[in-house]
């Protein structure tokens, strides 16, 4: 078990991509915090300094999962963006590129 702060986010919140980035405004930045709402400016939320993001790493334990991996469709490149967003976490955990950001990513 992890001691770092635990961010929650709701499949069951969220349908789309749009809808995927309001979750991770309410949870993982805070009310008026600015920022891209795309792929590449979800990749430089996880690198910490933004909003409420944790610094020293923290652990985004994403709640009914499957449901997203279902409502969210394909995306750039025909993969789905469940995948792809999955993809972006784990760069910044345990043993991807940027690990040094020490985001765990929990998939319930």
């Amino acid at each position: 078990m992890s001691d770092k702060p635990v961010i929650e986010i709701d499949g069951a919140r969220f349908r789309t991509l749009n809808g995927f980035y309001d979750e991770i405004e309410r949870a993982l930045l805070g009310p008026g915090v600015r920022w891209g709402r795309n792929l590449d400016a979800f990749n430089d939320v996880l690198r910490g300094g933004f909003g409420i993001t944790p610094a020293g790493g923290f652990v985004i334990r994403w709640r009914r999962s499957a449901r997203s991996r279902e409502r969210l469709g394909v995306g750039r490149g025909g993969q789905q963006l469940f995948d792809t967003l999955v993809e972006i976490i784990r760069v910044h955990g345990p043993g991807g590129e940027e690990a040094e950001d020490g985001v765990d990513l929990e998939l319930l």
